[in-house]
Parts: C-alpha cells; structure tokens; sequence
C-alpha cells in the first residue's frame, strides 16, 4: 500500500520543479516570443495570396503555436499541483486556461471565424508579462460600471438637445437637424468640437440665441462629461494600480511561507543523525549509559542485567 505521506511529497516536489520552470525568465521569455508570433501569423493570414500560397507552412506554424501553448498549460497546472484551488483563484490563470483549450473544443475547431477570434485573444495574454498593460486591462473592466452611468447621463442630455436642435433648425437645416436620429449624430460628433466653427455660424444665420445653445451643448457634453469619464478611468486605473500590489505582496507572501530556512533545515538534519547515532550505540552497547536527553531530564538507560538484580 501507498504511504500517503510519500505520495504528497512527491506531488509538492513536482510542483516545485514545475514552479522553478515557470519562474525562469527564458521561460516568460519563450511564452512571450510565441505569443508574438501567433499574432504575427494572424497577420499573414490577411493576405489572401501569401494565405494561399503557404497554406501548408502556415497550418504547421498554427499546430507548432498550439503545442506550445499547451505545454506552456501544463507546466503552470504541475506548478499548482500541490494547491490546485490557487490556480483558478488567479482570473489570468483561468483566461489563459480557456483560450488555450478552446483549440481543442471541436465545434470550435470547426467554425473558422470563431477560432480566428480565439487565435486573436492569445495576443491579450501578453498582459501576463506586461504588468502595466495587466493593470490597464483590470482599470478597463473596473471602469465598466461607471462607464455605463456615463453613458446614459450622456445619451439624455443628447436626447434633450437634439430635441432642442430639430424644433430650431430642422427648417433651416434639414440635412443635419431633420429629425431626431439626424439631430442626435450631429450633436455627437460635435462632441469632439469638430465641425463646431461651422454649425456656429449656420446657427447664427437662424438666430443669434443659437449661440446659447452650442455653447451651453459644448459646455456640458464636451468639458463636463469628458472631464467625468476621465475620472471614472483614473479611479479604476488608480483601484487596479492596488490590487495588483496586493497581490504582488501575498504571492511574495506565500512564497516566504513556503520555502525552508537553510539554518533550520541543516538542524533538523543534525538532531536525526545524532538520534541515529545513539539507537546504533544502545544496539552495540546495551550497558553503556546514553547521553542526557535532549529536554534536559538527564535519565540515562540502565542495563538490562543490573535491573534484574535489583528485582
């Protein structure tokens, strides 16, 4: 039968082989230059002449991107082998695990543009070796919510506007107030304040009040919300910027935790060979008095034939 305690030894000192692998650099290195290289595959495959002409080049290159990308797997699955729950607690770890195994799923082997946009997602993977582009990435998704908030706030006061600009201008100016669709796309380009100097004065020809209303339009739509979004993106990026030193700091962490003292460990070693050392004299030498023992109670063995006497 399998001794439990050898079994785990031997999953912890595969996992740290596996761990030693992972943190080389020559192996980020490596994983970064395929990804580079899927991305410039994707590239090539543009051109219909070049696709057609090296099919067969190209199609090897693809297997030769997806083997390696599954060894890549592998190595970082065998490094979490002795705490498989830390692995999908990291969210890049399971991102990676789906794009990777998405090229083994068969429905979308076969759908060309599915697996395209699969192939095109490993590029995203670089944010694992860029750590400013991960926490650009992490800001993105934070500022989703505030965002959308954004965008809603924006799109009311364009409605309310564009409303404003069709009953004042849809007469004069069919071709960019006619109706509310019409209105609403000027008014968003104007956002931008290009094209502002023009609608000015195809206002003024109307009414000079019109100049209240692009002016109070650019005042809101371009310098307030602008402004708003702006800070939406640096609170997430500056949120994002937290986490990852979070997580940098219990990685490091639990990397102190798990790695022995050298000092402690050649002390361990030391007490088992002079325990060792001592068994193999009270074998040789049943009459020979032991050494005081080592919580300093100084009870030393008798032998065996001057107990008998004494009984």
């Amino acid at each position: 039968m399998t001794d439990p305690t050898t079994v785990e030894t031997g999953r912890e000192r595969f996992a740290a082989h596996c761990r030693e692998v992972c943190e080389a650099p020559a192996f980020s290195l490596i994983v970064f230059a395929v990804i580079l290289f899927n991305a410039a595959l994707l590239g090539i495959e543009t051109y219909s002449g070049l696709s057609a002409e090296y099919s067969a080049v190209l199609t090897t290159t693809e297997r030769f991107c997806v083997i390696a990308f599954s060894l890549e797997m592998l190595i970082r699955l065998g490094a979490h082998a002795d705490r498989p729950k830390a692995f999908f607690q990291d969210p890049w770890n399971v991102f990676d695990l789906l794009v990777v195994s998405s090229a083994f799923i068969p429905f979308l082997r076969e759908n060309t543009t599915l697996l395209r946009l699969l192939r095109l997602a490993r590029v995203l993977r670089t944010a694992r070796f860029m750590p400013q582009l991960r926490v650009l990435l992490v800001a993105v998704g934070r500022s989703l919510p505030g965002t959308v908030s954004f965008l809603f706030v924006g799109a009311l006061i364009i409605y309310v506007y564009a409303m404003i600009g069709w009953i004042s201008f849809a007469g004069s100016d069919p071709a960019h107030y006619g109706s509310i669709g019409r209105a609403g796309l000027t008014l968003f380009l104007l956002m931008t304040l290009d094209g502002l100097g023009d609608a000015v004065h195809a206002g003024l020809a109307v009414s000079p009040f019109s100049i209240l209303y692009y002016a109070s339009y650019v005042l809101f739509a371009s310098f307030v919300l602008v402004n708003v979004l702006i800070g939406v993106v640096l609170n997430a990026l500056e949120e994002a910027r937290e986490m990852e030193e979070e997580s940098e700091k219990a990685a490091l962490r639990e990397s102190r935790n798990g790695v022995v003292d050298p000092a402690d460990e050649l002390r361990l070693r030391i007490a088992a060979v002079r325990s060792a050392l001592d068994d193999m004299e009270a074998q040789l030498d049943p009459g020979q008095v032991l050494p005081a023992a080592a919580d300093g109670t100084g009870i030393s063995a008798q032998p065996a034939h001057a107990s008998a006497g004494a009984r």
